[in-house]
């Protein structure tokens, strides 16, 4: 019997529950710095893909048939393909803001050892 009544294999436990506890508040909490306003930042970047691509589209398909004069054809069809441009931008910018978040994940869990200090498997 050690300290406190408990032998070793029990105070290495309660060690290890601690620190899988630590570990599980850390990942529960929410970051520092970023919240609400990260949120939003991310969809407005989103929604401005989206609708600068439809204002484009717009614009070129109203010049094209006043040049042209082929009211109202090719701003039909520049709406169109200026939506389809928009929509790829956007999803474009999602899947980039996601691989983003992904690789930042990983790295802050590569940093942290899955193991508590002194667990590395070793017998003595």
């Amino acid at each position: 019997m050690q300290e406190n009544g408990k032998s070793p294999s029990l105070k290495d436990l309660d060690d290890r529950l601690k620190a899988a506890q630590a570990r599980r508040a850390d990942q529960t909490k929410a970051p520092q710095g970023r919240g609400d306003a990260a949120g939003m930042a991310v969809g407005l970047r989103v929604v401005v893909d989206l609708v600068a691509g439809v204002a484009v589209g717009i614009l070129i398909g109203y010049w094209l048939d006043r040049w042209l004069g082929t009211h109202p054809w090719l701003l039909i069809v520049f709406l169109f393909l200026g939506c389809a441009a928009g929509l790829m931008n956007a999803i474009r910018t999602a899947r980039q803001l996601e691989e983003r978040a992904a690789r930042e994940k990983h790295e802050a869990n590569a940093g942290k050892d899955v193991r508590p200090p002194g667990e590395g498997g070793e017998k003595g």
